[in-house]
């Protein structure tokens, strides 16, 4: 019996995957909804669309919410509305219904319902954050013919899987502007993202404003810190969209910017600190036996954390090697005299030492996981970001880190930064298939995307966040067996799109950076090659981090490349399938005479050195491209054209401008499939 009920679970879930996929097709939502059921309902979306807010609203983010909707909403369709704010006691044909006002925590209900019928919508929560989430699904849900646009009958019951689902941007290696930050709230709050991490100090810089410490801001930051002002705008804004702000300043090491300013609580007499203007790990750290460094702390943290309302304070505490501690002598009396048998010992001294502080202020200590050591108290939140490529044998820290009874949060499988696919990351689930018990899955709150900054500036941030972390956050959201990569994908290319209209430059920033590459010539030629090449993956672009410095220029052919090159995933289909029937080969005609007529295009602009790193490989596109062109539509191949065509193709598969041509590997399986079947004796 237990057998058959059990294949009857298995085959109902089968089922209902199928039909969420179907659902797919149809409906471009992201983070996919937990339950979703249609019905043969059309709400047309005319001038009379109006929306009323039937609870008490006291923090007004539903009416803010509300209005962005029907702005939105307005310039999305041409529709000239005839009410452009929430009616509040007349009866509107789109009903929002909550019960309280979220305080935002981890505990925060984000669930909502949302009913669509032909005359009436109507989003029900339990909370203001919740409606706020219904409302950007219904956003999402916009259709339309020839004729009209709609919202199409439906019913969808949503929660989130995971309650800490984050992006951290770091703002110490390359400083960003308020309006980015806010552009990508909003982004984040348009796929139900609720953490923004905020990473702001490190040994590039220090960016608060501090009153007691005037010299963080007038010796670590070159003059671009955040004042307390702008602090608390942005917590507010946060707050307005659904989203906790979690502040990070990272200690004992990458410190050397804030050492910078107050050199007497380093770990080593007489050293010279500075900014720094590389990247990498540096030598520079507190002294954790010093008391002047936690009156420091103590005093800073004082002033600093009434500007973050949340529960959590960050601490950072990696990738410390403690050099500076090994090359000072007391340090090490001080180590022998509290039985502290390594430096990982002293660092947990040191982190206890700021719990104690952090818990005087209300708040709880999160550090990457590091901090994990046998005599962290449980009481510490660990943030796991390390895996197999980072030395852990069992491949990462989360897992153990629950099991030992510590909350939770991973971003290894999340480092957008390392230019890996959208496919790459998608494929990583928090939990995959390990089996936990209850405590152990509550101790795991969610995941972050990191976006570290060192080769990120406010030209190109958004287009190393977005749109991979939309995907990303149905990974934190939707249900497990929600993981189709075709369905993600297609699903992804209109938010992509929708996400201009919050601000986002990742789309038309590619063109700027490609106006100035040619000083405002005729970009054809590079778009096309864009199209085929990515920026060089972990770490490569600025091995060791000594090629780029923090003021480097960041607006090269590299910083218009992004990760999943539009071109390459489509000819990688049309060489599989010609492949598979030599008879099809039209449209992988085409796009090889696109390429091959695209050097005459770049021979036409005016060279400078920007455009010369990139000459090789146009030309050594295109003669490629012509040879198979040529070797496709005649059946033959010659020696002397092999010869030429694999000299080509050594050139395309070296790095160009800190890029790579992505579809080296589908050139190659063409050539192969044309030696094969077309050379001649």
């Amino acid at each position: 019996m237990k057998k058959i009920i059990l294949f009857l679970f298995i085959l109902n879930c089968s089922i209902n995957v199928i039909g969420q996929n179907e659902l797919m097709k149809q409906y471009d939502l992201m983070p996919w909804p937990k339950e979703i059921t249609e019905n043969s309902a059309k709400f047309i979306i005319n001038s009379d669309v109006t929306i009323s807010i039937n609870a008490n609203d006291e923090k007004h983010r539903v009416r803010n919410a509300a209005i962005s909707f029907l702005r939105r909403i307005s310039n999305r369709t041409g529709v000239f509305l005839e009410q452009g704010f929430p009616l509040e006691k007349s009866k509107a044909n789109v009903t929002i219904v909550f019960d309280e006002v979220a305080e935002l925590n981890i505990h925060t209900d984000e669930a909502y319902t949302l009913v669509i019928n032909d005359s009436s919508i109507s989003i029900n929560s339990r909370t203001d954050v919740g409606a706020i989430r219904g409302l950007a699904t219904l956003l999402q849900l916009t259709q339309n013919d020839i004729t009209q646009y709609y919202f199409p009958g439906i019913t969808i019951k949503d929660e989130p899987r995971f309650v800490w689902r984050g992006l951290m941007i770091d703002v110490a290696r390359h400083f960003q502007p308020i309006n980015v930050l806010k552009r990508n709230l909003e982004a984040m709050a348009s796929v139900k993202m609720n953490v923004f991490h905020w990473h702001l100090t490190d040994d590039q810089g220090f960016r608060i404003e501090s009153k007691i410490y005037p010299r963080l801001q007038e010796f670590a930051s070159d003059g671009q810190y955040y004042t307390h002002e702008q602090i608390k705008d942005i917590v507010t804004y946060a707050d307005n969209l659904g989203i906790r702000v979690i502040p990070e300043i990272d200690v004992p090491g990458h410190a050397s910017a804030l050492l910078a300013a107050y050199p007497e609580i380093g770990s080593k007499d007489g050293f010279e600190y500075a900014v720094e203007r590389n990247s990498g790990i540096f030598d520079p750290t507190l002294d954790p036996t010093n008391e002047k460094t936690y009156q420091f702390l103590e005093n800073l943290f004082s002033e600093i954390t009434p500007l973050f309302p949340d529960d959590y304070f960050h601490i950072g505490g990696d990738e410390n090697e403690g050099k500076h501690w090994n090359e000072n002598q007391r340090i090490q009396s001080f180590k022998k005299e509290h039985d502290l048998k390594t430096n990982h010992d002293l660092q947990t001294y040191f982190n206890i030492r700021l719990e104690k502080i952090l818990n005087k202020l209300d708040k709880k200590l999160m550090g990457w996981d590091e901090i994990m050591t046998p005599n962290m108290p449980t009481t510490a939140v660990i943030h796991s970001w390390r895996g197999e490529n980072e030395g852990l044998q069992n491949g990462g820290s989360l897992i153990e880190a629950a099991k030992h009874g510590y909350q939770t949060v991973l971003s290894n499988g999340y480092y957008i930064d390392r230019m890996l696919s959208v496919k790459h990351h998608y494929s990583v689930d928090p939990i995959g298939n390990i089996k936990l018990s209850d405590t152990e899955r509550a101790n795991i709150l969610g995941g972050e995307t990191t976006m570290w900054g060192e080769l990120v500036t406010p030209l190109t941030i958004d287009s190393r966040i977005w749109p991979r972390t939309a995907a990303i956050a149905e990974r934190f959201w939707s249900p497990q067996a929600i993981n189709n990569i075709n369905a993600m994908k297609k699903r992804l290319k209109k938010i992509s799109f929708n996400l201009e209209e919050l601000g986002i430059t990742h789309i038309k920033n590619r063109d700027v950076i490609l106006r100035n590459i040619t000083d405002n010539q005729d970009i054809a030629s590079l778009e096309i090659l864009s199209k085929i090449c990515e920026p060089l993956k972990i770490y490569q672009r600025n091995e060791d981090g000594v090629e780029y410095k923090t003021f480097s220029p960041f607006s090269l052919f590299a910083d218009a490349c992004v990760v999943d090159a539009e071109d390459a995933e489509g000819y990688s289909d049309l060489v599989s399938k010609f492949i598979n029937q030599p008879d099809y080969s039209l449209a992988l005609q085409e796009q090889l005479i696109c390429w091959a007529r695209n050097h005459d295009a770049f021979s036409k602009l005016k060279m400078n050195p920007k455009l010369a790193h990139l000459e090789s490989l146009s030309q050594s596109l295109s003669s490629s491209s012509q040879i198979l062109l040529s070797s496709i539509d005649s059946k033959s191949l010659t020696m002397d054209e092999l010869r030429d065509l694999n000299n080509h193709l050594k050139v395309l598969e070296k790095p160009h401008a800190d890029v790579e041509v992505v579809i080296i590997n589908s050139l190659r399986l063409l050539s192969e499939f044309c030696k094969t079947n077309y050379l001649e004796d």
